[in-house]
């Protein structure tokens, strides 16, 4: 399985950081909106909706919604940053429910259509910011590649500093694994790689304070991407969100942290200018 997990990933990797350096910013949102549509599929079924044609209705409803904000927006990117904050307000609540673990476990819950909205608030502001970002002057691309990296790295490094040197759980509950320490160690990974990215996306030394703070809340807003796709697999009796990437699940389970990240990481950009 490390293996294969590996040999995806070596695929995965290229084809993502050449994608985002490469085609103009129209042709990337075609492609991420096609990813991230596959992560919400995965996301309706965690949320018990196993009815292939009522999933089909909800994949296109949200489509739409794309196409609405790319059709309204007309080349200003304000809906694109309404998005992003809609996002955000989102995650916030998101951090709320994990206070309670047992809200929406049950099928028949209430919850269960707060979970279905809760897609569309997760999918398509995630997909609103990574335009932003990436449409955001020339260096848009780098800035974008610097916020995946950031998540990227930070992911890596918990799952190692966890192995080595985790102790106290971060969310036994939710997911038993994750760790304070790994979380220290996510952090820094984070961090280091936020400014060398930076560093080639053009940051320069004033803007250096923005960036940190920035990377920090990004790295968090990962977590709590994470924690929540966990929170909502464990409801629905899942391990991982699908099988489409051999060794790595479901394509939710790659994008869980990224889609709380990228509205985090956008908004820094816009407050702080870099």
């Amino acid at each position: 399985m490390t293996k294969t997990r590996v040999i995806a990933a070596l695929i995965m990797a290229p084809v993502a950081i050449l994608a985002i350096l490469l085609l103009p910013t129209q042709w990337l949102a075609a492609a991420a909106a096609a990813v991230f549509l596959i992560g919400l599929w995965e996301w309706l079924k965690l949320a018990d909706v196993e009815d292939t044609l009522a999933r089909t209705v909800l994949l296109v409803l949200n489509l739409v919604l794309m196409v609405l904000v790319v059709w309204a927006d007309a080349g200003t990117l304000v809906l694109y940053q309404i998005a992003a904050l809609v996002g955000i307000g989102w995650w916030l609540l998101a951090l709320l429910w994990l206070r309670f673990f047992t809200f929406g476990a049950s099928p028949s819950s209430p919850a269960r259509a707060l979970k279905l909205l809760a897609g569309t608030l997760a999918i398509v502001p995630a997909w609103a910011s990574l335009v932003l970002i990436h449409a955001s002057g020339d260096n848009g691309h780098l800035w974008l590649l610097t916020a995946l990296a950031v998540v990227w790295a930070a992911d890596s490094g918990a799952y190692f500093a966890g192995r080595t040197f985790g102790r106290t759980k971060l969310a036994p509950r939710i997911s038993p694994n994750k760790t304070w320490e790994g979380l220290g160690g996510g952090m820094l990974a984070g961090l280091l790689v936020a400014l060398g990215f930076g560093w080639m996306a053009g940051v320069d030394t004033a803007q250096l304070p923005g960036l940190v703070i920035t990377a920090v809340v990004t790295v968090f807003a990962s977590v709590l991407g994470d924690l929540y796709e966990s929170l909502i697999k464990r409801h629905a009796g899942a391990k991982d969100s699908g099988h489409i990437i051999p060794g790595h699940g479901g394509v939710l389970d790659r994008i869980d942290g990224v889609l709380a990240a990228l509205p985090v990481f956008a908004l820094g950009k816009e407050i702080f200018g870099f």
